[in-house]
């Protein structure tokens, strides 16, 4: 009975709580803190939960003496919206509209998108200027691409190139005023103490190994969302567009169609693709086009740090936009830490 009432007569009246002011979400800490530590529960909220790296997500928010247990410390559906708009005012090193130019040719109705039928005979990109990726951002992320298998089940070999290769590239991304004022709106937030303690964190979500086949360390969230992967024979992740050009252009990506333009008329735009990565196929592959690496790295941090697994409502030049992230959910890093699975751009 939602807020109903129970009694005859002058007899004792039991007023019922509303279902939601009984109910705490399984993998959520409010309303949990210091409860006694049960087998049965997804998550744990006691302080125990720490040493067993069995915390909710949001155990620091909600149980941690100087976490962010304030109110003012949430991130509003407001303040994304303004930070989104500040982070695509700050993107310096997009591509200009003469840097880069596109031939989306057929537009898929969604009835097509599974049809896996090339209706565009033309390349996607007409034009890239290449001196772009000659800035420093864009050259260290470029950097990373080889670092992958691309198949699931295929153990990642990280060499100590490697590492130093994720180091130096958000070392660049952390020089640029884009993930400078990122940092700032999450340090106000109360999610990191120290610029340090954040670039920690993102080599973690981003680049910590966990397993999508059978236990091997075979994948990431930078690969997945960066440089994609292939997966029971389709391909998975694969949401940038510097790794399309560059394939492209070797003729290993084949551009089959997009159903979905945004609104944007310069850079950074969005499209969904359907493309053949040598014969494997991609039903939506949405990407930004033209927008920097540090752009698109700050916007999937933003929305995973702000609503992990939910649709982030985010607004770029006036226009809406959302972005879908997804946690990996089978192992975590540090006190019960999630990394990312997946985060890409979703049209309105």
């Amino acid at each position: 009975a939602e807020g109903g009432m129970l009694g005859q007569g002058g007899g004792t009246t039991l007023s019922f709580l509303s279902p939601q002011d009984l109910y705490t979400a399984p993998d959520s800490c409010e309303g949990r803190c210091g409860e006694p530590y049960s087998e049965e529960d997804e998550c744990h909220c006691s302080a125990e939960c720490e040493g067993h790296g069995s915390c909710c997500e949001d155990y620091y928010r909600h149980c941690r003496p100087g976490g962010f247990s304030r109110s003012g410390d949430a991130i509003t559906d407001e303040e994304l919206l303004r930070v989104s708009e500040q982070l695509y005012g700050a993107d310096r090193n997009k591509a200009r509209p003469t840097d880069v130019a596109i031939n989306p040719q057929y537009q898929a109705s969604p009835g097509e998108t599974g049809d896996q039928e090339d209706r565009s005979p033309q390349p996607l990109f007409r034009y890239v200027n290449e001196e772009l990726f000659s800035k420093p951002t864009y050259s260290s992320f470029i950097k990373l691409l080889d670092n992958y298998q691309r198949v699931t089940g295929r153990e990642e070999e990280v060499t100590a190139e490697e590492l130093r290769e994720q180091d130096n590239f958000l070392k660049e991304v952390m020089k640029t005023e884009l993930m400078k004022k990122l940092f700032a709106f999450l340090h106000g937030k109360n999610r990191y103490g120290s610029e340090q303690e954040f670039v920690d964190d993102l080599k973690e979500m981003w680049f910590g190994l966990y397993s999508r086949g059978n236990g091997e360390q075979d994948s990431s969230g930078f690969e997945h969302v960066f440089s994609g992967e292939v997966k029971k024979g389709k391909v998975s992740g694969f949401h940038n567009w510097i790794r399309f050009y560059l394939l492209e252009k070797r003729g290993i990506v084949n551009y089959f169609s997009h159903n979905f333009d945004g609104p944007w008329d310069t850079y950074p735009d969005v499209l969904g693709l359907q493309f053949s990565w040598d014969g494997f196929y991609k039903e939506v592959g949405s990407a930004f086009i033209g927008s920097s690496p540090e752009f698109e790295f700050g916007l999937y941090t933003l929305c995973f740090i702000a609503r992990p697994g939910r649709v982030c409502h985010l607004s770029l030049g006036g226009y809406s936009l959302s972005i879908q992230t997804y946690t990996w959910t089978k192992s975590t890093y540090g006190n019960g830490k999630k990394y990312i699975a997946t985060a890409y751009v979703t049209s309105p």
